[in-house]
This record gives structure tokens, sequence and C-alpha cells, in this order.
């Protein structure tokens, strides 16, 4: 039973959900390009389960971003989450697909994962559509500065998203990003 819990929380943490399709300008190809390179580096932080079973279930992750490969936007993650003593590898990849995105967490929907179905960049905030099965719903990554991440994952529950899932990663690279900008 916990560890259903934890691929779940760990599934949704790692990149984390409204289905449906939004157009992306060709103007906004820079943009996107520019916001997923912001968030390549190393991140840490704190999350918590704020709804349904698992309610009050406290986790941290570990991640490392890097900018897809080639020209599209995107990003590949790599790291961990843990509850308690137990650790969970955690894996992603996004990629620009079109004027949207496309991609999966862990294995994708067909193993333990979450498939990427849409996606949109808007100034700091990428918004993605993720599916498994029956569930739909949307992962909203803000990035407020340089040095931190919020990430808000909800599901649909009717008509309404509800929060299920907050993460706060600071990055844990600052120091040499900031080193490596001056050379």
């Amino acid at each position: 039973m916990f560890s259903r819990r934890f691929l779940l929380v760990s599934s949704l943490a790692a990149a984390a959900i409204s289905t449906g399709a939004w157009t992306q300008s060709a103007e906004a190809a820079p943009r996107d390009k520019a916001f997923f390179q912001s968030i390549s580096g190393t991140w840490s932080g704190p999350g918590e389960i704020v709804a349904g079973k698992y309610k009050g279930t406290k986790f941290t992750c570990n991640l490392t971003g890097k900018p897809s490969d080639g020209s599209s936007a995107g990003v590949k993650l790599d790291g961990t989450c843990r509850v308690g003593v137990f650790q969970q590898p955690m894996s992603a990849e996004i990629t620009q697909n079109g004027g949207s995105y496309s991609g999966k967490f862990l294995d994708g929907a067909a193993g333990k994962g979450l498939d990427v179905t849409s996606g949109t960049v808007n100034d700091n905030t990428v918004v993605l559509g993720l599916i498994r099965q029956k569930l739909n719903g949307a992962m909203i990554a803000r990035v407020a500065d340089n040095k931190s991440m919020n990430v808000t994952i909800s599901v649909k529950v009717g008509e309404q998203m509800v929060p299920v899932i907050g993460v706060t990663l600071k990055r844990a690279d600052v120091d040499q990003m900031a080193v490596g900008s001056i050379q």
C-alpha cells in the first residue's frame, strides 16, 4: 500500500496535470526554449499532498533538469523523491511537439507514470496537461526567480480542478551558476 501511494506521489511530484489543446505562435518558440533553459540545474525541496486519501503526506525531491537536445523546447528531468526512508527514482521528458508539448513522467501512462498530453509556457510559468487512465489534471510550475520554483498539481474532479500536491523547490546550484555566468 505504501509503495502505491509513494509511486503516485512521486509520479505527480516529479513534474507533475488540464488536458486540452493550447496553440503556440512562432514567436513563442524562443520564449519557451528560454524558459526550459532557465530550469536547467539542480533543484531540491519539500512537497506535500494537500488533498485526498493521503493528505498530509510529506516528501522531499532532488531533481536535475537539462534542456532537451536539438532545436525544440523542452526538458529532461532526473532525480529522486523520498518519503521517510523510502526513495523513488524520478524521470521526465517533455518536448515541444508542434504547437504544444508531449512526453512522459517515469515510464508514461502505459507503465507506472503519466503522459504529457499538452502544454504551454507563459512568462515564468509552464502548464502541462497530464493523463493516466481516467485521471486528468494539470501541473503548473512557476519560476519565481532563478533560485526558486513552485509546482502545483491539480486533478479534475467533475468539472472542477482540485489542487492535490504542492512542491517548493530551491535551486541547489545557484553559486555554480553565478560563477559560470561570470566566466
